[in-house]
């Protein structure tokens, strides 16, 4: 039997839709926002990468969601673009309009119907919800025959009532229907029956896309998700790095690679191309200033590490004895950067593209290569991640008022730490002499001479791209304004340099928030 769909036609029952929502529910995250032209180029990345469907945001939440969904619709070509609306008509008529441009395009309802939340947050009587999913699903196919509708709080709603709102949507024109477990309370047993359950007992869910949506609250999702495919549904919404609300989404990277590491259990088929895996993931913690955990499954810097003994003699004998997948095909890749100062600018293009970059635009590429000859005089190996830590810190460097120039310190046990830097702002250069308790501190005061701001420092974290004493150090500061959070990242073999580009790029990103409106309540 094949499933009939607006966007992807016949499609083999085996076949799994990959909906990310990176830019949506990923974004949610506290201190996980990004620009437009973050978004833009997270996009384009995820299309390559091959995600089915990419939901680009949530229209009516601020001014910025609108104009990010849009110019992604506009754009990006490959995924289906999606844009979330609630079930109001004026939700629904923004995410009509936001997705638009796109050559193909879903609007992504959504409503609550568990108890709790119809009483709590809706207000609502269980009819009065009822008739919002068909007047909502109704509404949303007057602007395109492709229409996702989510049941919020799907996993703890009553039975009857979950297939009474899923019949509904259905009725309504829903193509597909997505069963979240918003709060991340289900266990996998919970999913196969609720899946099983609304498969067979709904009329009409023979004939579209059952979707399944997990939280990791009790780190759960990946599994939920799974056991969800198992019991029908064939479309799993999932992130980058496992982002999103509270303790994150389903890892985009986890599923994929267990469909592919276990045919024997999970025997489904995607379009992602697993190679590129890893290189998405490192855009993204460069654009949020976020790293994942070292022991990340498959894109944590010890995914593929062995230190026992015991391991290490295995691997030697035969890597599959403690690999059940190799490196290569999640994107890992242990060569030298065989390049220096001497090297041209073809071959530095050349070595992009092979680290999944594309083409830059010439500006971009001259910024980047001039970083890296100036790596290349200081460093005596530069190894591929050095070179993706430079380009990665220019290429998400939008929007910049403020822009570092240069910085000299004095420091030591016997002076008091001194900074003498230099930005330009608008264009125009500036200087400051500033004193702290320590280098960081001296440089901070000196940021904060040039530019006045109220901001407060959250967060400030220091790693190594690379091993040796000449590795780059790649910072993250985490500024606070008004409750808006913002992350920025900088890298460099000056550690001191490192934090002074990451506060600027921190101050950047809130300039640009400022202008956004307080977004409305979200949920998944």
């Amino acid at each position: 039997m094949t499933l009939n769909h607006p966007n992807f036609g016949k499609i083999d029952p085996k076949r799994v839709i990959v909906f990310d929502t990176t830019l949506r529910d990923g974004e949610q995250s506290p201190g996980f926002s990004m620009n437009l032209d973050e978004k833009l180029r997270m996009a384009e990345i995820l299309a390559e990468l091959g995600v089915d469907v990419l939901e680009a945001g949530f229209p009516i939440a601020s001014t910025g969601d609108y104009e990010s969904v849009r110019r992604i619709a506009q754009a990006v070509k490959g995924p289906v673009i999606a844009g979330l609306a609630r079930s109001g008509r004026e939700d629904i008529l923004r995410a009509a309009e936001a997705v638009a441009p796109a050559e193909r395009r879903r609007i992504h309802t959504f409503i609550s119907t568990s108890p709790l939340h119809m009483k709590y947050k809706l207000r609502l009587e269980p009819e009065a919800v009822l008739a919002l999913v068909t007047t909502s699903v109704t509404l949303a196919r007057d602007f395109t025959d492709d229409v996702e509708w989510s049941a919020e709080d799907g996993t703890r709603t009553e039975a009857d009532f979950l297939c009474r709102c899923v019949e509904a949507a259905i009725k309504a024109g829903a193509t597909t229907i997505n069963i979240p477990d918003t709060v991340g309370y289900a266990v996998p047993e919970d999913m196969a029956r609720i899946f099983s359950m609304v498969k067979t007992r709904v009329p009409g869910a023979e004939n579209i896309i059952l979707s399944a949506h997990c939280h990791n609250d009790l780190g759960l999702a990946v599994a939920n998700t799974l056991a969800a495919l198992g019991a029908g549904a064939r479309q799993v919404e999932c992130t980058i790095n496992g982002i999103g609300e509270r303790a994150g989404n389903a890892a985009l990277e986890e599923l994929v690679m267990a469909i592919r590491t276990r045919p024997d259990a999970a025997p489904y088929t995607h379009n992602i191309e697993s190679t590129r895996i890893l290189r998405t993931s490192k855009l993204l913690a460069a654009i949020t200033g976020f790293d994942v955990q070292p022991n990340k499954a498959i894109v944590g810097r010890n995914a593929f590490a062995h230190e026992s003994g015991i391991h290490q003699d295995g691997m030697l004998k035969n890597a599959a004895t403690y690999e059940i997948m190799t490196p290569e095909s999640v994107g890992w890749n242990k060569t030298v950067l065989v390049m220096g100062k001497h090297s041209g600018r073809a071959a530095f293009r050349d070595k992009l593209n092979a680290l999944g970059y594309g083409e830059l635009g010439d500006n971009a590429l001259q910024v980047a290569f001039q970083r890296f000859k100036d790596l290349a005089d200081r460093k005596k190996i530069v190894y591929d991640d050095d070179i993706v830590a430079l380009v990665d810190d220019e290429v998400t460097r939008d929007h910049q008022r403020i822009k570092f120039i240069s910085l000299e310190l004095w420091a030591g046990s016997k002076t008091q730490p001194r900074a003498l830097l230099e930005l330009e702002v608008d264009g125009v250069p500036h200087s400051a002499d500033a004193r702290g308790d320590g280098p960081v501190d001296a440089t901070f005061n000196a940021i904060l001479q040039i530019f006045p701001h109220t901001a407060e420092l959250r967060l400030f974290s220091v790693g190594a791209v690379t091993e040796g004493t000449d590795a780059q150090a790649r910072c993250t500061v985490r500024l606070e304004e008004d409750g808006k959070l913002v992350d920025g990242q900088g890298a460099d073999t000056d550690t001191i340099v490192a934090a002074a580009r990451a506060y600027i790029h921190a101050l950047n990103k809130l300039i640009v928030k400022r202008t956004r409106q307080a977004p409305a309540a979200l949920s998944a």
